[in-house]
């Protein structure tokens, strides 16, 4: 509560039942609000966990009835006469009719944009006549197929799910998604509250702008407020408790109020590991005469944020630059982290993103077919430096363009740009995900290159190229300038998707596609990488917590295929193991499998590509993010982190090649799937260094040939002692070419490499032949022991040892994991969570256990 102004949550009291039973008996207690009706429905024991076996199914009814939920509040007490009452709903999903003591006070059918409702004509003036509030939700799934049905004009296209889904201007991964569930869910998903004031501030923003030189910030502070009751309006700039900038301002007729203001020598909020996360407190009050009505503040920063795009050798680049420094984007792709999103908290938010920073990460892409997320999730990102591409809500689909739905899509798009606009970590804005690939998929007309009349994209195939080159980019601009916008991902200014030399791409030819080995990635880069993934199974935990037989957990069981959503999933992964890998029918061996099959991606386009990172002017590639970092449920999907925050080896091998300073290693593979396999005669190898430090580094950098075969080097090492590595770019160190046919390399050999800076080991990497399956890796000679003293594992190996595997659960947590082990580089891994010491259980690619 500030001066006259209160906010009270209705977060308690509230009943629910099924819209068509009449019966008082009906209604059930609702645990709180947020939620959503799947929620209450299993809280009060109506509905199985849709989490577990084959309950998807078992709940597909809930989405087809109409929902109704209740509460009742007393009318606060009057400050005065000027005094007002607001029903605030920061999200009601999806299709809602408001009615308070009897009466519509709200339609709304966008789940995406807070209402507000000036309701001091309705309630009563006695505190002791209690107001009705209830909201009927209707059934999404026959809405959307309605609002479909009447525009015909339209042509429907949706993939992944059901073009009903385009009626609805709700999140489309509730409709299901190739890696999760068909939970189209109903009600109140996000607070509601009473607001009580005289007047209040609707909107407090900064426009600012940083000198090129980084000498000076200025800008204009602005607040717009609601009830027209104020007249005067204090501004602060605060560092900490030091007030570095303050105006009083006249609120003129419109309330709207402003400042200018400017800043020497500002304090300037960097990504991670490039600088200091610094942020000011801006705060604005409100006053009547001498009355405080009403306070706000937020947390702001200030960055220069440009997407470089500029012709050169490769094409055009596309990369970020952060006051003045290229910054290579190594990160994620995020889809939302529930199906039922209420049931997320803030601490799991920040636990999520905290795994950024410790895997290397820093940059996260909001994915166009979830949310936007609550503030907790930006107010993070700004915290530790995480860098967020931000989707508008279009996903894989040709969405219409009809009066009402562009209204609608305007509304929520200002909405949440004015909601989201004073968060320094927010760089780029993009159109949508993917809807430019249906556009080519289905020829839809696309004149890129002489059609600048958006009047004319309107009446074409592809009408949504409205919104995305037209409509979009003139909300951020307004909202928000200098902001970058990029019309979709993937695009490249009117050039196929798939283009690697312009803007950014998808490169879903490693699983989806042509399927090409994952040997290949570093030939498949492009300017920007924004997605491209590998499946990987979950550890045991995930996969026990959604069975509910045992006898069902098998490989090839109907719940085993039923949990993974991905089309040809059995075809798709067992190919990419089959091809690389002996196979063993055990499954717990087959999980492994997949691990280290995704993992092996990871590494292969992780250091391949950042190696493209280059130097100043030769950016080849700005930028990876996999697909993905999560996931909404317990799954086999492309996540490098399960549902319970549980890491895969996929997550490690991203960290390892995503260190401030990374050796990389690899040699020419040799295509063997396409028939006539045969082992090369030569490969060539490369050994360099990708560095983020923004100085120059002195290190000593060290290359073993190994016999898998025996363990022993098959030559003395290659020392490189006192090598410069270059400062936020890439450094060669070695490029040799081994004939396979004189020894001493004609037995298999990995080439192993440490980076050294002062008398510590601080990266490595390890190549092997291709493919595993060719090699015999029988008797590793490896030993794991719990060193008690130093809460860590240490791990030894007589002969080259592929992917050692720490199973992982709640509670435990590893400094490394999926890695590699060579004779003579002994490896300590931290651990926390270890009960009693005992060593976990542990796996690796091996021939002479089958257990394993």
């Amino acid at each position: 509560m500030t001066g006259l102004f209160s906010s009270q949550l209705l977060d308690h009291g509230w009943t629910f039942k099924d819209a068509s039973d009449d019966k008082p008996e009906s209604w059930l207690p609702v645990s709180k609000v947020p939620t959503v009706v799947h929620l209450d429905l299993l809280d009060n024991g109506l509905i199985p966990d849709p989490f577990v076996g084959l309950n998807e199914q078992k709940v597909e009814w809930v989405s087809d009835r109409y929902w109704v939920y209740r509460t009742t509040f007393a009318t606060p007490s009057s400050y005065s006469p000027e005094t007002r009452y607001s029903l605030v709903f920061e999200g009601l999903d999806t299709f809602a009719t408001v009615r308070l003591n009897g009466g519509v006070i709200l339609q709304s059918d966008n789940m995406f944009i807070p209402q507000r409702i000036d309701i001091t004509d309705v309630v009563p003036s006695d505190p002791n006549e209690l107001n009705v509030l209830e909201i009927v939700f209707d059934s999404p799934i026959r809405r959307g197929r309605e609002v479909v049905k009447s525009h015909p004009e339209h042509r429907y296209i949706a993939h992944q799910t059901e073009v009903g889904r385009l009626g609805a201007r709700k999140a489309a991964y509730h409709w299901g998604w190739d890696w999760g569930p068909i939970l189209v869910t109903s009600g109140p998903w996000r607070p509601v509250r009473l607001e009580t004031y005289v007047d209040r501030i609707d909107d407090l923003w900064m426009q600012s702008m940083v000198a090129k030189d980084l000498s000076s910030c200025s800008g204009t502070l602005h607040v717009r407020t609601e009830s027209r009751g104020a007249n005067r309006m204090r501004f602060e700039l605060r560092d900490q408790e030091t007030v570095v900038f303050e105006a009083n301002v006249d609120v003129d007729a419109d309330g709207k109020a402003e400042a200018k203001f400017k800043l020497d020598n500002p304090a300037l909020w960097y990504p991670h590991g490039y600088g200091e996360q610094k942020r000011y407190e801006l705060v604005a009050e409100l006053f009547k005469e001498k009355t405080l009505l009403h306070e706000v503040s937020k947390k702001v920063g200030f960055r220069r944020a440009e997407l470089v795009q500029e012709k050169d050798e490769h094409g055009q680049s596309f990369y970020f630059r952060i006051n003045n420094i290229d910054v290579f984007c190594s990160g994620s792709n995020w889809i939302p982290g529930e199906s039922f999103l209420p049931r997320l908290t803030d601490e799991k938010y920040r636990d999520w993103l905290k795994l950024m920073i410790e895997g290397n990460q820093n940059m996260i892409r909001i994915w166009g077919g979830g949310v936007f997320e609550p503030e907790i999730f930006y107010e993070t990102c700004d915290e530790l430096g995480i860098l967020v591409w931000q989707d508008f809500l279009f996903a894989c689909a040709s969405y219409p363009t009809y009066p009402e739905y562009l209204e609608s899509v305007e509304e929520e798009a200002r909405a949440n740009v004015r909601l989201l606009r004073h968060h320094p970590s927010i760089v780029i804005y993009a159109g949508n995900n993917e809807d430019y690939q249906i556009q080519q998929t289905y020829n839809l007309t696309y004149d890129y290159d002489t059609d600048k009349d958006p009047n004319s994209w309107l009446k074409s195939s592809f009408p949504a190229r409205y919104i995305y080159e037209y409509l979009l980019p003139k909300v951020v601009e307004e909202e928000c300038p200098g902001l970058p916008y990029h019309p979709s991902s993937p695009w490249g200014g009117g050039k196929h998707t798939t283009d690697p030399t312009i803007g950014d791409i998808h490169q879903w030819d490693v699983w989806h596609g042509t399927m090409q080995p994952y040997q290949n990635l570093a030939s498949m880069g492009g300017r920007f990488v924004s997605e491209f993934g590998m499946e990987g199974y979950p550890h045991m935990h995930t996969v026990d917590a959604f069975f509910d037989d045992p006898e069902d957990k098998y490989l090839q069981s109907l719940k085993m295929d039923f949990r993974n959503k991905a089309r040809d999933h059995e075809r798709r992964l067992g190919s990419y193991i089959l091809q690389n890998f002996k196979i063993r029918q055990n499954f717990k061996a087959y999980l492994h499998l997949s691990q280290l099959a995704q993992s092996e991606t990871m590494t292969f386009a992780y250091r391949s590509w950042r190696r493209d990172w280059g130097q100043a002017k030769n950016r080849r590639c700005g930028g990876i993010l996999v697909w993905q970092l999560n996931d909404c449920w317990p799954t086999i999907s492309w996540a490098v982190v399960d549902y319970f925050l549980i890491k895969k080896p996929a997550f490690y091998a991203i960290a390892r090649a995503s260190q401030p300073l990374a050796i990389g290693v690899s040699r020419t593979y040799h295509e063997w799937v396409s028939g006539h396999a045969r082992p090369p005669t030569t490969s060539r190898f490369d050994v360099w260094v990708a560095s983020s430090k923004l100085e120059t580094v002195s290190a000593t950098v060290q290359v073993r040939y190994i016999s898998i075969a025996t363990g022993e080097d098959v030559i003395p090492p290659y020392i490189f002692s006192n090598v410069e590595i270059n400062s936020n770019g890439t450094t060669d160190i070695l490029t040799e070419t081994l004939d396979y046919t004189k020894p001493p390399y004609t037995t298999p050999i990995v080439i192993s490499t440490t980076l050294t800076v002062k008398n510590s080991i601080i990266s490595r990497d390890i190549d092997w032949p291709q493919p595993l399956k060719y090699l015999n890796l029988k008797y590793r000679g490896v030993n794991v022991e719990y060193l008690a003293d130093k809460s860590a594992i240490r791990v030894t190996a007589a002969k080259p040892t592929k992917g050692i595997v720490f199973e992982e659960k709640p509670g435990l947590w590893f400094e490394d994991n999926g890695l590699d082990v060579v004779p003579g580089d002994e490896r300590v891994i931290a651990v926390r969570g270890l009960e009693g010491g005992e060593v976990p259980q542990w796996t690796y690619l091996d021939d002479d256990r089958e257990d394993r």
